[in-house]
């Protein structure tokens, strides 16, 4: 099975249409035969995320640090939860047991992730599509500064590449698809 990575948050407070989207996008990726693997908690984007995949009987893969699960934060009803160390090994094992990533709108946590990804991405680590899912535009500053690393020389051009942005979670299996190769080929201008 073919398996998406996905960043998104656990925050019960931010704007309803965050959790519309997490819960579309389970379902969206359970219908058409995508696994997902995700950070493994109950609440927010993140249970919205787990619940929309298995009410469609797809399967879910969370991936927890241990101290979240002594807190009860693990959501209950998943395929499978691996317990981890840490955050570091959390981010690792998510990515390694992917073949795309997919970051929805969240905080620090998920902001650090997606940039990880994308810089694993630029160094040849990590081939697999990375998709930004811009549910109320909340990603347009980061695409903006993106653009500007790019336009400031820290980044090629070629780096825009790395990731596509779609508007909602019914484009992103198109997006996964159609994304463009990349190999390790790509170390040659991870420097500018």
């Amino acid at each position: 099975m073919r398996s998406v990575c996905v960043y998104c948050a656990s925050s019960r407070s931010a704007h309803p249409d965050y959790r519309a989207a997490a819960y579309r996008l389970g379902e969206t990726l359970a219908e058409r035969g995508y696994g997902i693997v995700y950070g493994g908690g109950a609440v927010g984007s993140m249970g919205a995320l787990a619940d929309g995949a298995l009410r469609r009987g797809g399967t879910v893969v969370g991936v927890l640090p241990r101290f979240m699960a002594e807190l009860e934060w693990g959501h209950k009803g998943l395929s499978e939860l691996e317990l981890v160390e840490d955050m570091r090994t959390r981010k690792h094992r998510m990515l390694m047991r992917s073949a795309a990533a997919v970051a929805l709108p969240g905080g620090s946590g998920t902001l650090e992730e997606v940039l990880e990804a994308i810089s694993l991405k630029r160094l040849g680590l990590y081939l697999h599509p990375i998709v930004i899912v811009n549910t109320r535009g909340y990603f347009d500053p980061l695409i903006a500064l993106l653009a500007r690393a790019v336009d400031e020389r820290f980044m090629d051009a070629r780096h825009l590449e790395m990731w596509r942005v779609v508007e909602g979670p019914e484009e992103v299996p198109q997006a996964i698809e159609s994304a463009p190769s990349w190999s390790a080929e790509a170390r040659r201008f991870a420097g500018v």
